[in-house]
Formats: C-alpha cells, sequence, structure tokens
C-alpha cells in the first residue's frame, strides 16, 4: 500500500470521509424505570493518511474540545494546522529536527509507504524487542512486561480500512437495545423519532455537549451546497414544528453548526416528549453536510448548564416528565476486535447486567461547568505513576486519551519499547502487553492493552509499531486529562445530573 504525503494530501485529509451506517429501530421495554437506545459507532476508513497523521487529526479535535470544557481560549487554526504540518517531518530519532525528515513536506507526487515509514522507525530504534531503552519519552522501565501480546487486531484494521458495519447481537436484557459497530470503535449513533407523523433520526451520542439538533429544512452547507443526504425537519414535514426564531450557535472540536431553536415533538426510546424545545441548523460545516457522515443531528448528554440553547436535555426532560425514575445516562461501549456486538445507552438507570456489581464506585463532579470530571490516579503496570491532584473529563466523544505532556512522557516511560515521536505523540509496541490503569473513587480500572494500540505504523506488519491512543495535549490545567473511548470501551460510565455524580464500574 502507497501513501502519499505532499502538503496538499495533508490539509485535504483534515475532513474525514464517513462510511453511512443502518438505523435500529428503537423498541419500549416494560420496566418504566429506565429505556435504552441502540448506538452505533461511527469511522471514517481512509488508507491514505498516515497513522501519524491520523492521531494528530484526532489530537485536535479533542484540543478544541478540551479547551472548550475548561473555558480556556482555543488553539487557532493556524495553530492546529502547525500541529499537522509537523507530522509531515517528524524524524524517526524523535528529536523535533527538521533536518532528518520521515515525511517529505515540499515533494509534491513522492509517495512514501507506512513500510518504509515503519523500517526506517525501526532502524532508528533497534529491532524487535531490541528496542533501544533510550527515547524521548525517558528510561522505558520494564517493570518485567514483556511484549508478547497479539498485536494489532485483524479485526480492527479491516473494519478499519472497509468501514464496514458490524451488526448488534439480538439484546438480552430488558430496556435493552443492540449496538451496531461501525469500523474501528470510533463514535456512536442511536436512533429517535422526531416531528409528527414521527420519522427516524440518526443521532451522534456525545456525553462532552448538551444541546440537541437536527439538520433544518433548507439547510446549508459551508461549502455553497445543502446538508446533504440526510434527514431534515421543519414545516414541511412536521405538523407539530413550531420556530421560535431564536438563534443558536454551536462550535465542536470538528465541525459548527448554526442555526434556530424550536419546539416539536420527540420520542427517545418509546417515550414521547411533547413539544421539546432543541435546535435545527441551517447551518452546518462539511463535517456534518457530507453525504457520507452517517447521522442527522447530535444529541449532548452532558448537564444542560451547558446548554447554548438554554435549554433541558432530553434525559432531563424524561425524568422532568417522569418518564424515567431519575436524569440517569449510562453507556456501554463495545469494541469491533472482541466480536460482541453488546454496546448500549441506557436513559434512567443502570443496566445491572453489563457490570460487576462489587466492583461499582461512584463519586462526585468536580467540574461545574456541566461536563463530567473526576478525581484521578495513574499507575501502569501496578505502579503508582505519584501523579497527584489530577482529574479525568470523562467524553464519549473523544477516542483517545489526551494528558498534558509530563504526564504523557510518565506513562510511556513505564511502557517497554514506546518511543516519543518528538510531537507529542508516541510509539508502542504493537505486542504490548502493559498495562495502564486509571483508578477513580479507589477503584482502578485497567485500559485493554489492545485499547492503547491507535493504529499500526505499518499495515502489513501488525507486531510491530503501534501508534498509541494516549498522547499529549498543551490545552488545559496542568492536572487535567481528556479520556474518551480509548479508557471508557473498558468500564461501565453512568452519569447522574440530579446528585451530579459519575459512576463507573468493570465490565463483564
Amino acid at each position: 500500500m502507497q501513501l502519499g504525503f505532499s502538503f496538499s494530501l495533508l490539509l485535504a485529509s483534515i475532513l474525514f470521509t464517513l462510511s453511512t451506517g443502518v438505523q435500529a429501530a428503537p423498541t419500549r421495554r416494560a420496566n418504566p424505570g429506565f429505556v435504552t437506545l441502540p448506538i452505533k459507532r461511527i469511522h471514517q476508513a481512509r488508507d491514505d493518511i498516515h497513522p501519524h497523521v491520523f492521531l494528530q487529526q484526532h489530537v485536535n479535535r479533542g484540543l478544541k474540545r478540551l479547551a472548550r470544557m475548561t473555558g480556556r481560549e482555543a488553539p487557532s487554526d493556524l495553530e492546529l494546522r502547525e500541529n499537522l504540518n509537523k507530522r509531515l517531518y517528524i524524524p524517526a530519532s524523535g528529536t523535533g529536527s527538521r533536518q532528518s525528515k520521515r515525511f517529505d513536506r515540499n515533494g509534491a507526487g513522492r509517495r512514501i509507504s507506512t513500510t518504509n515509514v515503519a523500517a526506517k522507525n525501526r532502524k532508528a530504534k533497534g529491532n524487535g524487542n531490541g528496542r533501544n531503552s533510550k527515547n524521548n519519552g525517558g528510561n522505558n522501565a520494564t517493570n518485567g512486561t514483556a511484549n508478547t501480546g497479539p498485536g494489532f487486531s485483524e479485526a480492527a484494521l479491516t473494519a478499519a480500512l472497509s468501514g464496514g458495519l458490524a451488526k448488534a447481537n439480538t439484546p438480552t436484557a430488558d430496556n435493552s437495545l443492540g449496538l451496531d459497530i461501525e469500523a474501528n470503535d470510533v463514535g456512536y449513533i442511536a436512533t429517535i423519532q422526531m416531528g409528527t407523523p414521527p420519522r427516524d433520526f440518526a443521532i451522534l451520542m456525545d456525553s462532552g455537549s448538551a444541546d440537541l439538533w437536527v439538520g433544518a429544512e433548507g439547510c446549508q452547507s459551508e461549502d455553497g451546497g445543502d446538508c446533504g443526504d440526510h434527514v431534515f425537519l421543519g414545516t414541511e414535514s412536521s405538523t407539530s414544528f413550531v420556530d421560535t426564531n431564536k438563534a443558536f450557535q454551536i462550535t465542536y472540536g470538528s465541525g459548527a453548526v448554526a442555526g434556530n431553536i424550536v419546539t416539536d415533538d420527540i420520542t427517545v426510546a418509546g417515550l414521547s416528549l411533547k413539544a421539546h424545545t432543541f435546535g435545527v441548523a441551517l447551518q452546518e460545516t462539511v463535517d456534518f453536510s457530507s453525504n457520507q457522515v452517517p447521522f442527522d443531528g447530535l444529541m449532548g448528554l452532558a448537564q444542560s448548564t451547558l446548554s447554548s440553547q438554554n435549554t433541558l436535555t432530553p434525559v432531563e426532560s424524561l425524568a422532568q416528565n417522569g418518564l424515567i425514575a431519575d436524569a440517569i445516562t449510562s453507556y456501554k461501549i463495545s469494541r469491533v476486535a472482541d466480536g460482541k456486538n453488546d454496546g448500549e445507552i441506557t436513559f434512567g438507570g443502570l443496566d445491572t447486567s453489563k457490570f460487576d456489581q462489587a466492583s461499582l464506585v461512584t463519586f462526585n463532579n468536580v467540574n461545574n461547568q456541566g461536563f463530567w470530571e473526576g478525581s484521578m490516579t495513574v499507575s501502569v503496570n501496578g505502579q503508582d505513576l505519584g501523579l497527584k491532584g489530577r482529574t479525568a473529563i470523562l467524553d464519549t466523544g473523544t477516542t483517545l486519551i489526551i494528558a498534558p505532556a509530563a504526564d504523557a512522557t510518565a506513562v510511556h516511560q513505564q511502557i517497554p519499547g514506546a518511543q516519543s515521536d518528538g510531537q507529542g505523540g508516541f510509539t508502542i509496541p504493537c505486542t504490548t502487553t502493559a498495562t495502564v490503569a486509571l483508578t477513580f473513587g479507589g477503584q482502578a480500572f485497567e485500559i485493554n492493552s489492545q485499547d492503547l494500540l491507535f493504529a499500526p505504523v505499518d499495515t502489513n506488519d501488525l507486531k510491530g509499531d503501534c501508534v498509541s491512543g494516549i498522547t499529549s495535549g498543551n490545552i488545559g490545567g496542568a492536572n487535567e486529562w481528556l479520556v474518551g473511548d480509548v479508557f471508557l470501551k473498558n468500564a461501565y460510565f453512568s452519569t447522574d445530573v440530579t446528585k451530579n455524580t459519575i459512576s463507573l464500574a468493570k465490565l463483564v
């Protein structure tokens, strides 16, 4: 496989191409205490983007989200482009020097294979288990951990390159609906009904925002066209639609929308909310308007104090109307490599069939803006890293774990064979068996070593080097982490608006 790395290709690759997914109809179960929706992961399958560039795209999105979450100034577009530009010439030595280029910044048309890149990287570091023990990441303490893992999952690689949909199994628990996994575990969507007569809308579920919106009839894309092959809402399709003519605008880590606040009937997992207040987007960036984007809108599930529309989130409205026991949202996120396809999102309670009840811990949300953030400690291979006063924002809308630079380095110093790329990212052996654990409420939650592997450097060598799913970011407090699906696939995650608490438990 040949990959091009000209400057123009890099800029073009900033916009992801997403494969379309199928919708799953919600079903109401007998228990009125809580309800669940199906959620389907979304991922763009691209074989023309080097994994280090792909990593930086995710980092940039995470940095923008983290800035928004913490009320800090977001990095400029110029800074984010510069982050991507640096990936064009990351030296194999990881020193950050521009004298030895891994990627060709100026040679338009020159094509470099991932195999050649990986070979250069291995030559610079040493081969196999004989990797040099010193690098920019630190001393690479072994802690007796051998790199004897199975390597990057072939199933995950196939899903990443094909973008195919792994259909969920038939759910067995009450109030549960299956999750279809899109590609290799990035993002997830649910199907709800909106308008009169009710129609299905595929909605991205996001614990890192607090607004519900879908595309409006007549929506326009930033590129001058319409908003793509999606389902839209307005007076032409819904007799219960009412436009308040009040404007809203939201900027996400990737993409932005602007439009009007409206009221209309919606149904979430069979539970009907009459005249619910939310937004319709009259303008969308191509991140949302592209034909390849497989969702019609987004549902934010942080606290409504964060809402740009100044309205209740659907889960809060469901609780206020007595349709669920409490404003609780719970997540079980599955991975394609397991073949279980048992993910779900649950409103109103916790599905006890999904986790070990003895491991359940509940702790205070320390974020006063409306995000979900808890106090945390970190260990690698059972060794506490001594990182005091750390907190983690738990965000289903972020793929990676983004940590302060010093913390990311401290973690990788304890992973045998880890290497710094000199730009805040790291490579680790695809065969790593290192155990990274995050502790919340006194309970340690280990990250499966396969979730530490963001992507193989060489798709022909799944036991070679992989880009690490833990990376560094320079925005946010010195003690704040942004923790996404790399971790959340390893725990049952639940939030309670009324009690302002977070719960985590080990999966079964």
